[in-house]
């Protein structure tokens, strides 16, 4: 079911008005709603891959309550183990078993070696990177006596499912959102109201930037051999504000959504595109897999602390294991090292956090240094998305070489000049309201503190007109990051 469906319009009102309406004087009831909505939720795509959370959910349930029972660290590594195997391998089975297998057949015929390849028509289920390393993070912890165990079948289901960020996260952390299910929770008026107002700015985001971006994108990426190095240029920025208002997008709805049943998810993006340098970025952009990253693998590598050489084998595992993450395809993997290498000199020069409070702070504009620090930052991004969004390194190759040819000076030679403006000048609108908006989660969140009412609702009713008027809703367009 996607956020920006008609269906999902019907679903949210249901819910909620069972939630707190008939529901509300009982927890496990509560609970239990939550589940079947969100079972319901992810179901509506394909229900046979609910089996999937199904055993993910009682197999880290379980050994959460062996892991609690055993004294003998052997065993406790086995438990771990078993919960790995499971989970990493429904991962990697359903993501990654055609990319290795085809990647195998490739490496032998280098050598004349010919092998009937075994390929699967495998099809990835939606979310599941996202409620893996979600469940993963319940186990590791427990095993690490970071949290204790529950014993609430009901409540961990809830916690594994949740539907506003079953699919494309934040990836939470048990520490967090589990406590959140087992513990009495009241309607709040002003916090269900700003949980609205995120939704609304995630919708705008998605509909009006995300979609909009799209449309242009992937007519230029498609038909990258036929147009002008300045058209690729447009299609690379494009896609820049595609993927932001795309993915952030979703995070603000799920944020929105889950403070509306009296939860409060992390915050996933932190207006990223802003940031001074490359690790700055990566404070800000994706947090929730970013930290997981850092806590999970790279701490446990030995993070900085170890001889400069495993300092910079750490930084490349991360990356490429992050590139990895976002799908069986090389461009993903050089996605990951190219920020690994833009991220290494910051790391090894002890700059890497250099800022780590909000650019331009109580200033309206930005000084010299602080906008080419960010347009120098967002350059590399930019450079970095074109092989993500690729469909293979040779396109990627193919489209950088298109961009840098002497064409890149001529007049962009692509239909609808005059959409393609408004749509630029809609994004341009749209990050300078991100820029007075930096120091919130999300940029319209001080709306409700600092204008009165009728120009909070004016506020309102004008993003409503322009998703109205402006967004792509000729048809519902599914997230990028289902695909991952």
């Amino acid at each position: 079911m996607l956020f920006n469906s008609i269906d999902f319009a019907i679903f949210l009102p249901v819910v909620f008005s069972l939630y707190w309406f008939v529901v509300h004087k009982n927890l496990r009831l509560q609970n239990v709603l939550l589940v079947l909505a969100s079972y319901l939720f992810y179901g509506w795509w394909d229900w046979k891959f609910l089996s999937l959370i199904i055993v993910s959910t009682l197999v880290d349930y379980s050994v959460g309550i062996l892991l609690a029972r055993e004294k003998i660290q052997r065993n406790r590594k086995i438990l771990l183990w078993v919960s790995l195997f499971v989970n990493i391998g429904l991962l990697g089975f359903f993501k990654y078993f055609n990319f290795f297998v085809e990647n195998f057949v490739a490496a032998f015929t280098l050598f004349g070696a010919k092998i009937n390849p075994s390929s699967l028509n495998i099809i990835l289920p939606v979310g599941i990177s996202f409620y893996t390393f979600q469940t993963l993070s319940y186990t590791i912890d427990v095993y690490k006596r970071k949290i204790e165990p529950t014993r609430d079948l009901i409540a961990f289901a809830a916690f594994v499912s949740f539907f506003p960020q079953l699919v494309a996260g934040p990836i939470e952390r048990a520490a967090n959102l589990l406590p959140q299910f087992l513990a009495k929770r009241s309607f709040e008026y002003k916090s269900a109201v700003d949980g609205l107002r995120q939704i609304l700015w995630g919708l705008f985001k998605k509909i009006v930037i995300a979609d909009n971006s799209a449309e242009f994108a992937d007519y230029i990426f498609s038909n990258s051999d036929d147009l002008h190095g300045s058209t690729l240029v447009l299609g690379a920025l494009f896609f820049t504000f595609q993927i932001y208002g795309d993915f952030s997008g979703y995070s603000d709805i799920a944020i929105g959504t889950a403070r509306l049943f009296g939860f409060n998810l992390m915050q996933n993006f932190a207006h990223p595109y802003f940031s001074r340098d490359i690790a700055e970025f990566w404070r800000r952009w994706h947090i929730s897999l970013s930290t997981w990253f850092r806590d999970y693998l790279y701490i446990p590598l030995g993070g900085s602390r170890v001889a400069r050489g495993k300092v910079v084998r750490n930084v490349f595992i991360i990356f490429i294991v992050s590139g990895l993450w976002h799908g069986a395809n090389w461009t993903f993997i050089i996605w990951g090292l190219l920020n690994a290498i833009y991220f290494l000199p910051l790391l090894l020069s002890g700059r890497n956090r250099n800022f780590l409070g909000v650019v331009a702070q109580g200033k309206s504009l930005p000084t010299m240094k602080e906008f080419i620090l960010m347009s120098s930052t967002f350059g590399l991004t930019v450079f970095a998305w074109i092989f993500f969004r690729a469909e293979s390194l040779v396109h990627a190759m193919n489209y950088l070489s298109g961009m840098v040819s002497p064409t890149i000076l001529s007049v962009p030679d692509i239909d609808g000049k005059r959409e393609m403006l408004l749509r630029i000048v809609i994004i341009i609108v749209f990050m300078v309201v991100e820029w007075f908006g930096r120091d919130q989660k999300y940029a319209i969140e001080e709306i409700g503190e600092k204008m009165s009412r009728s120009m909070r609702w004016l506020c309102y009713f004008f993003i409503v007109l322009v998703i109205y008027f402006f967004g792509n809703t000729s048809k519902s367009i599914e997230f990028i990051y289902f695909q991952f």
